[in-house]
């Protein structure tokens, strides 16, 4: 299956997968696909350098991508000690008898200041944006809308593609009227920060309102082959993927703590929330005794971004390295009731590809 996603991208099959490990972008680009790479978490630009080096030295010559995290309005800014000074005290009681109800253990050793927020700040994403531009890097996409016009400029400036995430039709339009090359339509079941249309109906609204001037791709619920020859059927020109790499050997072996994967393969496609507890924006996330928590009458409400990943980031972590499943905090979609067993990117990715053309021949056979 080609479509002319493969051609701008030069990649062999239109699917594009988001992920927080360079091993698994890594090898989804090896496979054929697109492998984006998750920038937030690297809150010293010196170690996202680290990382696309071997990116660079580890895609066979493969194009890849990154993600940033840039809000279309700029959110609270400052040093993280400044910022720890506006969080409530009332919360930080909240976060500490929470995770002692819970029976969640502290951390063997002591975070560093500011651990877990800076790769949410605004100018830490903008350092994240220029290391980018001195790799091998083919796309650049923005979690949170459109990246700012000055990030627009200097990616075409080296002949990269913007790609930003639309949960509606009006951001799409704003995303091609502002310079993006490709709108990812983002539906309600997708994890992470997402909208409240579902894919089936927020596909083709988006394809209808700017198909004729970009690529549109299909996120939120694509989890199978099935799912990706949906997508095509709806316009789209290709497909953005994240949860489906969750539960494949290369994250699993390399950055999932064993709480994460019992979570993770033990899910279905209704034990997921979206909550605004992860980040302070609306972000779809596995279902725990965490998360129910932040629902308990006389629970505060969560803080503005990044505030209120300030509050929660060593709590997280604490609750991914805790060896108990069900307080784990994790993103994901409601395909995560679809993974249930752990298999390598490239089987993966060529399962995706031979149900897809199954499905559409299939489905070409119907025609009369």
């Amino acid at each position: 299956m080609r479509t002319p996603l493969c051609a701008l991208l030069d990649i062999e099959h239109p699917i594009v997968g988001f992920t927080p490990s360079e091993h698994v972008a890594a090898a989804i680009s090896r496979a054929g696909g697109l492998g984006v790479l998750g920038c937030v978490r690297f809150s010293d630009p010196a170690a996202l350098d680290a990382a696309l080096t071997w990116l660079d030295e580890h895609t066979d010559g493969r194009p890849y991508g990154v993600d940033v995290v840039l809000p279309a309005h700029r959110p609270t800014e400052g040093e993280p000690a400044d910022l720890a000074r506006q969080i409530p005290d009332g919360h930080r009681e909240f976060v500490a008898d929470t995770l002692d109800r819970l029976g969640v253990p502290a951390l063997t050793s002591e975070p560093a200041t500011g651990a877990g927020v800076r790769g949410w700040l605004h100018s830490v994403a903008h350092s994240h944006v220029t290391v980018a531009l001195e790799h091998r890097v083919r796309l650049i996409a923005n979690a949170l809308g459109p990246p700012p016009p000055e990030v627009i400029a200097r990616a075409h400036d080296r002949g990269l593609v913007v790609a930003a995430l639309a949960g509606r039709v009006e951001h799409a339009r704003q995303h091609v009227s502002g310079g993006v090359d490709i709108v990812v339509a983002q539906g309600y079941e997708a994890g992470g920060h997402t909208g409240e249309i579902a894919s089936m109906v927020l596909v083709p609204e988006i394809v209808d309102a700017v198909g004729d001037q970009v690529p549109v791709l299909a996120a939120g619920g694509i989890g199978c082959g099935r799912q990706v020859a949906a997508a095509v059927a709806l316009g789209a020109t290709g497909v953005w993927t994240g949860s489906c790499w969750l539960t494949t050997r290369e994250y699993l072996d390399t950055s999932a703590p064993p709480a994460l994967r019992q979570a993770l393969l033990a899910a279905t496609s209704a034990d997921t929330v979206r909550s605004r507890v992860y980040s302070g924006k609306p972000a779809r996330l596995l279902r725990s005794r965490w998360t129910e928590a932040w629902n308990q009458p006389g629970a505060p409400a969560p803080l503005p971004m990044p505030l209120q990943n300030m509050l929660v980031s060593e709590a997280h972590e604490r609750l991914l390295r805790s060896g108990d499943p069900t307080v784990v905090a994790m993103p994901v979609g409601q395909v995560v009731g679809r993974l249930n067993e752990v298999r390598p990117v490239a089987e993966v990715m060529t399962a995706l590809v031979s149900e897809a053309d199954e499905t559409l021949h299939r489905l070409a056979g119907l025609s009369r």
